[in-house]
């Protein structure tokens, strides 16, 4: 089934209902920014499943992996960090940073492939697989985001300090200098990927 939308008229920053988020946009708390991230992606993965063009398939792919990879970076730079200054599980905070790593694997590979590849189509299958799982380790009962309310954290101050992040990300993404993801839970570094100083 072919996508709707041309590919020309998606826009890069979406927050799933056509408008664009801006640093001047309301200000949300943490979870909420981060909630927000996660339903764009699902929202760009369920848009790859019904688009059946190569060019728009590609288009989403590459918007997939930058969406994620700045995701990424704001939580390993700032909230998970602020989760471990405040006590919370260790090991809950491991297993995200592992499936991070896992996911940039993918992203990767879809970066320097395309959709007429052998596998490319599994491999989107796969890394959407993998971030359900993952946002579902953040946003349940008991996981990561509830952890992070129950400790009392500034949730209001890391929302602007999350969203000041992602929006210097998101211009360097524009410009073309979005640094390269950086492993730090693998020990063996995938070509390509940075590892972590």
């Amino acid at each position: 089934m072919a996508s709707s939308k041309p590919a020309s008229s998606r826009s890069k920053s979406s927050n799933g209902n056509g408008s664009r988020r801006s640093a001047s946009s309301r200000s949300e708390d943490a979870i909420s920014l981060l909630k927000a991230d996660h339903r764009e992606v699902e929202r760009l993965f369920e848009e790859y499943q019904q688009t059946d063009d190569t060019a728009g398939k590609a288009e989403l792919a590459q918007q997939i992996c930058q969406e994620l990879t700045i995701h990424a970076m704001i939580e390993e730079e700032i909230f998970y960090p602020a989760c471990r200054r405040e006590g919370i599980d260790d090991m809950m905070l491991d297993e995200a940073q592992v499936e991070h790593d896992g996911a940039k694997n993918l992203i990767m590979e879809l970066e320097a492939g395309s959709p007429d590849d052998d596998f490319y189509d599994a491999k989107v299958v796969v890394l959407s697989e993998m971030i359900k799982h993952h946002v579902n380790e953040e946003e349940k009962r008991g996981g990561i985001f509830t952890k992070a309310r129950q400790a009392g954290m500034d949730l209001d101050r890391l929302g602007k300090q999350l969203e000041k992040r992602k929006q210097e990300l998101m211009s360097e993404a524009e410009a073309g200098d979005l640094p390269k993801p950086q492993m730090l839970s693998m020990m063996m570094q995938p070509a390509g990927i940075a590892p972590a100083e």
